[in-house]
This record gives C-alpha cells, sequence and structure tokens, in this order.
C-alpha cells in the first residue's frame, strides 16, 4: 500500500482539483480570514500559540503582490483587534521576491511595522533554493530595524550549516523544519531525497546548536521519535521549557501535538487560509502520501 501511496502523490498534478481540496480541508482554516480567526481562537482556547500563513503561491505581478501586502495588513489588524497569540508566517515569493527584490522588501517592512505596533513577531517561511539565499539577503537587511524577525532554515539542505553559522552571529530566531520542496539530491544532505529519517540527524544537530547558544529555537516537525529526541536535547542542555517551542501543522497529527502540550511544551500551531489553497495543499499530500492514498480510494468509491 505504501508503493500506491507515494505513486499517487507524485500524480497529484492530474488528480481533479475538487478531490485535492477535499482531501485538504484538514490542512486549511478555510477560504476567509473570519473562518481563520475562529481556528485561532479555538487553538488558543486549547492552550497553543498560532502562526498565521496567507496562502499565496509565487506573485507574477505587482497588483497580486500588493493584494497579498493588504491581505496581511487585514489579519494583522484582525488579531490585535480580536487579542489572539497569533505570530505571521511570511512568504517572500508572494510578495514579489522573484519580480521586485526591493518591492517586496518594502511590502515586508509595511507588514513588520504594524506588526511591531501591535507587539506580534513574523517569520519568513523558507522556500526552494532559488528563494534561499534572497530570504537570507532580505533578513539581513530587515533584522536590525526588527531584531524578533525570525526565519525558517530547512535541515535537508546541506548548506543549513553554513547558513546557521551567520544566522548564530545575529542572534536570529529560528524556525527549524526539514524541507519539503522538491530540489536536486545534490544540494541536500545524504539520503534525504529517499528517505526523510535521513534528515534527522542533521536537524537534531542545528537544534542543539541552538540549545548550546542560549538561541529561542522553534522546532518544527511531526516526527514523534525526533520530537523526543529534541525534549533529551533540551535536559542535557538545561533548557526550559518555555526556552523554545515546538510547531505543527494544521490537521497533522493532532493527538502527538496535545500529547506534548500536555507534557508542559509550548506548541505553536501554523495555520494556513486563503483561497490559493493549491500549492500548500500538495505539498502537504506528497510530504505524507499516506494521506495522499486516500485520494486513489476516493476515486475508487466514485
Amino acid at each position: 500500500m505504501h508503493f500506491i501511496d507515494v505513486l499517487v502523490a507524485r500524480s497529484l498534478p492530474f488528480i481533479p482539483r475538487a478531490i485535492v481540496k477535499r482531501l485538504s480541508t484538514r490542512y486549511l482554516a478555510g477560504s476567509t480570514l473570519e473562518e481563520a480567526l475562529q481556528v485561532i481562537h479555538n487553538l488558543n482556547r486549547a492552550g497553543f500559540g498560532v502562526t498565521l500563513d496567507v496562502l499565496g503561491e509565487s506573485a507574477t505581478s505587482a497588483a497580486e503582490a500588493d493584494a497579498m501586502n493588504a491581505a496581511y495588513a487585514t489579519a494583522i489588524a484582525a488579531i490585535a483587534a480580536n487579542n489572539l497569540d497569533a505570530e505571521l508566517s511570511i512568504k517572500p515569493s508572494a510578495l514579489g521576491l522573484l519580480n521586485d527584490e526591493a518591492q517586496c522588501e518594502a511590502r515586508i517592512r509595511q507588514i513588520l511595522a504594524q506588526a511591531t505596533q501591535v507587539a506580534k513577531t513574523a517569520t519568513l517561511d523558507m522556500e526552494d533554493l532559488q528563494c534561499t539565499q534572497k530570504e537570507l539577503d532580505l533578513l539581513s537587511r530587515l533584522q536590525p530595524h526588527y531584531p524578533d524577525l525570525g526565519i525558517a532554515v530547512q535541515a535537508y539542505l546541506q548548506r543549513s550549516y553554513a547558513d546557521i553559522n551567520q544566522l548564530m552571529a545575529t542572534r536570529s530566531r529560528l524556525r527549524i523544519c526539514k524541507g519539503i520542496y522538491q530540489e536536486n539530491p545534490q544540494f541536500l544532505v545524504a539520503e534525504a531525497s529517499r528517505d526523510r529519517s535521513a534528515i534527522n540527524p542533521h536537524f537534531l544537530a542545528h537544534v542543539k546548536r541552538c540549545f548550546a547558544e542560549g538561541l529561542f529555537v522553534s522546532v518544527a516537525t511531526h516526527d514523534e521519535a525526533l520530537i523526543e529526541a529534541v525534549v533529551a536535547l533540551s535536559k542535557q542542555h538545561h533548557v526550559a521549557p518555555d526556552a523554545f517551542e515546538f510547531q505543527m501543522l494544521l490537521g497533522v497529527c493532532e493527538p502527538l501535538r496535545d500529547k506534548v502540550r500536555a507534557l508542559g511544551f509550548a506548541v505553536r500551531v501554523y495555520v494556513p487560509y486563503g483561497a490559493d489553497w493549491y500549492g500548500y495543499s500538495t505539498r502537504r499530500l506528497q510530504e505524507n502520501p499516506r494521506i495522499a492514498g486516500y485520494i486513489l480510494r476516493a476515486l475508487i468509491k466514485r
């Protein structure tokens, strides 16, 4: 069954969008901000923080990027008005990174200025390799003005060791994740393209470095063995439970999420919403072939 699930995951571009959307509902907070606010409220009541993602793929025009900028502005105002525990996840390509870096930076400055006024933080989502250096350069220009700005680092990339060395020098707030984009294996750590567990030692090395340096880190994973290893590392380095956090995606491994929270660790849930759901959803399904396999069974039952 695993082979079939993987095959289906790789065939997602040819699967009707209506079926993909039905299977992706668990990962999404809805298509409107109002729906997302209710999800955030419910998570906050249950003791979880949130990082809010306004869904959008790479902008192809200034108008698209400006519309995304406006969506973030509306979201920030709503988060503040409702007194919600939510930071922002910012996808630079959706704000024009690959079209006009200067305008992208100007838009992100507007977002960060508004977020700072209401005491909210933000993290730059890391995207595929064509964006990696651009985003690191963007962070270096923004961080002197917005020191709480964080950035995601993908453990499956070989270059992440060197990138983290540079980020340590500026005490950047990091989110360590495995990485989900399809990249040429030559840029990845050994075996990462064939075995996701091969990323684990590198992931742990990056978290350990943050602990050793006393740097707040968001540990973004649903791998239970990896979570247990991080907890053990935190005890080894005498890191207080509130000096780091776990991050997990909406709708993924919820029993594990609840278990980690019950152990006294901070857990922040990544909550995506918006009409542009397809790119995000297909990446989630490709990451989890077991869920993608449900598509096959849905097709059979039609």
